[in-house]
């Protein structure tokens, strides 16, 4: 028994190092983010009538986006450049009525004199990489920009953007996505609250201090050259903007993320759409992890890079490390408690916690909502960051999941995230199409957890051992949003 109650503790400590090492490599993302701002220095956008100006095509892959396609077209469209030096791509998969919507809104904008294909395949082979693809046969602009159905870029997008490209080893200037109902409910403004780290210090931070980093799959313009020259895109990953960026920096092209070039996007408004696009993310990071860290490691690329692309493609593996230290915790209270050990010695990993602090505060609080008062965001921050940590705890069931598939070779579809036109707060959903019409089974062992957590809680007032206590109401919590939301948004067509 004393063996077992070592072994626990040794493997319930190396959980908690590997998170707090995690974190605290962010750290270095962090100060290189700040060194950009300090060194920023935006380029001049090109002017609209400059007849040096590229041929660019926009493509835009869409699949079953009933609610969103028109507003898309229409946004694309409006896009300041000159029409005979744009090519726009509608890469249609779709299987409802969105194909007749994209092709009569198509023959309308060509019947205006625009350069606009309406491209719809009979299968989904390959998923989006597939329908990208099939696209490339047809394009004759030099540069890329790709959009997905719920984004609406500005019209000066592509001449801010395309000044960026100066450097001829560029492959890939990628934006900042900026989010059009992040006040719709509590979910979109968790999504939002995470998705400003991973736009602001994350990517910038990678991009200033040299690191391998990623077109995000939508809102970044791509050289022509650079996409076949990295081998064209690939479907045997469900991220395959990831996969593609690895292959272009593996081949010496560079990526360059402009945060000051925004793109506004349409957050998912259900659970299930939220959950459907963390696992594909997720899932698809492990694959990626799986296919390229063999050639990255074999590399004769810096030390210092194999080391934070490992972390990189590897990122998503931390939720596998979080759903162990939980279901780890409660065993490791009542051993603690009989053992009569205090959880002092625990105490490093708090190092973790200001860490993450330090920089969703840069991210939430030093660069967005610049228009609101310091004390508004800081409120906001203040009650949002403890959330967000349990939330995304009460996820690491759903997410572990993804990526133990990933790294076993486990093939699926690649499930789009639905978009339903979310952007005022008096806006519903509860009348569309797309919605999961029965619970999951995920969602049912996340709910047995969730009494799992009751119960750790319950037994730490019953031992009087309250160290574990703040921890297991954060994952309470958090499994109970998950499970609330999942009931919540349940039950529609």
């Amino acid at each position: 028994m004393d063996l077992l109650y070592t072994f626990l503790i040794v493997l319930y400590t190396s959980c908690l190092v590997y998170m707090t090492f995690f974190c605290l490599v962010q750290l270095n993302l962090l100060k290189a983010y700040r060194n950009q701002k300090k060194n920023k220095k935006p380029l001049a956008p090109f002017k609209a009538d400059d007849p040096a100006l590229p041929r660019v095509t926009i493509q835009l892959p869409i699949f079953n986006e009933l609610y969103v396609v028109d507003r898309l077209i229409d946004n694309i469209t409006l896009i300041s450049y000159p029409k005979d030096k744009l090519q726009i791509q509608v890469l249609d998969d779709s299987t409802d009525e969105t194909y007749f919507q994209a092709k009569k809104k198509v023959e309308e904008y060509q019947a205006l004199g625009f350069d606009i294909q309406h491209l719809h395949r009979a299968n989904r082979q390959g998923y989006k990489a597939g329908a990208l693809k099939a696209g490339m046969e047809h394009v004759n602009g030099e540069f890329i920009a790709i959009f997905d159905a719920d984004f609406l870029p500005e019209p000066d997008f592509l001449l801010k953007a395309l000044p960026y490209f100066v450097e001829p080893k560029t492959a890939v200037v990628q934006s900042r996505w900026t989010h059009l109902n992040e006040d719709y409910s509590l979910l979109t403004k968790l999504q939002a609250f995470q998705l400003n780290v991973h736009f602001t210090v994350e990517q910038a931070g990678r991009c200033e201090a040299g690191h391998f980093l990623q077109f995000n799959g939508t809102a970044g313009i791509w050289r022509k050259t650079a996409i076949e020259d990295a081998g064209g895109w690939h479907s045997d990953t469900l991220t395959e903007d990831l996969d593609l960026s690895y292959r272009a920096q593996l081949k010496g092209w560079k990526i360059r993320f402009v945060e000051d070039i925004t793109c506004p996007a349409e957050l998912p408004a259900d659970i299930y759409g939220y959950k459907s696009q963390q696992f594909r993310w997720m899932k698809g990071g492990a694959e990626n992890s799986k296919k390229l860290l063999p050639t990255i490691l074999r590399s004769d690329l810096p030390l210092k890079t194999k080391f934070y692309s490992s972390l990189h493609l590897l990122a998503s593996s931390i939720f596998l490390v979080i759903f162990w230290v939980g279901l780890l915790s409660v065993p490791v209270l009542y051993i603690m408690d009989d053992l009569g050990m205090k959880a002092t010695f625990l105490g490093f990993c708090l190092l973790g916690t200001l860490s993450m602090m330090a920089i969703f505060y840069e991210a939430n609080v030093m660069n967005c909502h610049k228009n609101e008062s310091w004390w508004k965001r800081m409120a906001r921050f203040t009650i949002m960051f403890p959330i967000f940590m349990a939330v995304s705890m009460g996820l690491s069931f759903h997410n572990s999941i993804a990526v133990i598939q990933g790294f076993m070779g486990k093939k699926s579809s690649f499930v789009r995230t639905p978009k339903f036109s979310i952007v005022g707060n008096n806006q519903s959903f509860f009348d569309k199409s797309y919605f999961a019409s029965k619970i999951d089974w995920k969602v049912m062992v996340e709910s047995f957890i969730f009494a799992y957590f009751a119960f750790a809680i319950g037994m730490g007032f019953l031992l009087e051992y309250f160290a574990f206590m703040m921890f297991h109401a954060m994952l309470l919590i958090g499994y109970g949003i998950n499970f609330f939301y999942s009931i919540r948004h349940l039950g529609f067509k």
